[in-house]
């Protein structure tokens, strides 16, 4: 097996562990809300706390990994976040609870800025976007065990026992991966000459000189994919923090029906896969600009129509199958928004990635708090699904004018 490949396999693991502690506390949340007396709108909070520090680290994290490497610095937030998924289960009020998803966000605002940083320097540039979009499919397969692990775990030990053994999960991952990875393929053992010609495509590793903030900033491309990933990523919030609790309180779901919504997260690892094969066919035939572009568009059209069936429709087993759909959507187009951010940033791809996936969060900390205010004001919820729909069509019209052939180096 190629050496680029056993990265992408750890790198998938750690997609895995990722999604495996975020939505674990979605699954858990009705649970958490009775146990801890937590009202629609605080809940809201403590979903958007997460997202409000994850925000807030991508930036220096993504940085820091483009200056001293992905490996040290994803050790170090991976050990700091499975502490704080630990910690979680050992909360007994809503202000330590805050807090805790407080410092969880901290620590996985390091994660995939770093994986980005990986793939620029371990896959080759026409294999970039599967390379994504595997890394996502893994995610939602996390992401779908979450209630087949969760479910059970607190019917049998309560919601707390499945904290503390996710935690640990990412922990064995911190121990292998410092121990075996290195930030380039000539830094790795065993690596060959062809293997790293066919990575480099012939082109020599570029220094890192520091952030070149002014430039990026002036960046139109940059501003572009932050907007869309904006738009999206609004949306996707409601998939790990409100989706279960909608389920049950919204559309009438038992508890154990639950691990029906595991349906949502395969749809969604189907689609990750498809969309990043599909982003590199379509640059193959169609060219940077366009490829990327063509995807972007179908993907978030057709989750925004989704998103409004859901809001439409009164069957109960129909609103999970129309939600399915539209995570489908938006997760199709993921892998080329992302790609899009090495496309543009090359060596400064951390930093790109990293400022467009705060923004991004910082759309989906409003999200959170949005949802429960709506839920309140309005006593429904599928009032909150109806701005959701109308930010995925936007950034369906945002993804007309993305170039992702105009690289940030060049002054575009």
């Amino acid at each position: 097996m190629k050496y680029q490949h056993r990265v992408l396999a750890l790198l998938s693991a750690l997609s895995v562990i990722t999604y495996l502690d975020r939505v674990c506390i979605g699954v858990a949340g009705p649970r958490m809300q009775d146990a801890l007396h937590i009202s629609p709108e605080a809940w809201g909070w403590v979903t958007s706390v997460f997202f409000i520090s994850y925000s807030a680290f991508e930036i220096p994290t993504g940085a820091l990994g483009d200056r001293i490497g992905p490996r040290k610095v994803l050790t170090r937030v991976v050990l700091w976040w499975s502490a704080f998924t630990s910690l979680t289960g050992m909360v007994t009020s809503y202000p330590l609870l805050l807090l805790a998803r407080f410092c969880f966000g901290m620590g996985e605002a390091g994660a995939y800025p770093n994986v980005a940083v990986v793939i620029g320097r371990w896959m080759p540039r026409k294999r970039r976007a599967r390379a994504w979009g595997t890394i996502w499919m893994t995610s939602q397969i996390g992401a779908a065990l979450s209630p087949l692990l969760v479910v059970p775990l607190q019917s049998h030990y309560g919601w707390r026992a499945s904290f503390f053994i996710f935690g640990l999960l990412g922990i064995l991952w911190a121990v292998v991966w410092f121990g075996w990875f290195r930030d380039h393929p000539a830094q790795m053992p065993g690596v060959g000459e062809a293997e790293r010609l066919e990575i480099s495509e012939g082109e020599p590793p570029q220094p890192h000189a520091g952030t070149p903030w002014p430039l990026l900033l002036r960046s139109r491309g940059m501003w572009q994919i932050t907007a869309i990933m904006c738009c999206y990523v609004y949306s996707l919030s409601f998939f790990q923090s409100w989706l279960q609790t909608y389920l049950v309180r919204g559309r009438g779901f038992s508890e154990h029906a639950l691990v029906w919504s595991s349906l949502t997260y395969v749809v969604g690892a189907i689609a990750n896969i498809l969309g990043g094969f599909t982003s590199d066919l379509m640059v193959h035939r169609f060219g940077l600009r366009n490829g990327r572009r063509m995807v972007g568009i179908a993907g978030l059209t057709f989750s925004a129509t989704f998103f409004a069936a859901t809001v439409l429709t009164k069957d109960t087993t129909l609103s999970l199958v129309f939600l399915s759909l539209a995570y489908g959507g938006m997760l199709f187009q993921q892998p080329g928004a992302c790609v899009a951010c090495l496309d543009i940033g090359r060596k400064y791809a951390g930093a790109v990635f990293g400022f467009a996936n705060m923004m991004g969060n910082g759309a989906a900390a409003l999200s959170s708090v949005i949802f429960g205010y709506l839920v309140t004001r309005y006593g429904s919820y599928d009032v909150p699904l109806i701005p959701m729909t109308a930010m995925l069509a936007l950034g369906a019209v945002l993804w007309l004018g993305m170039d992702a052939s105009k690289v940030i180096d060049s002054g575009a």
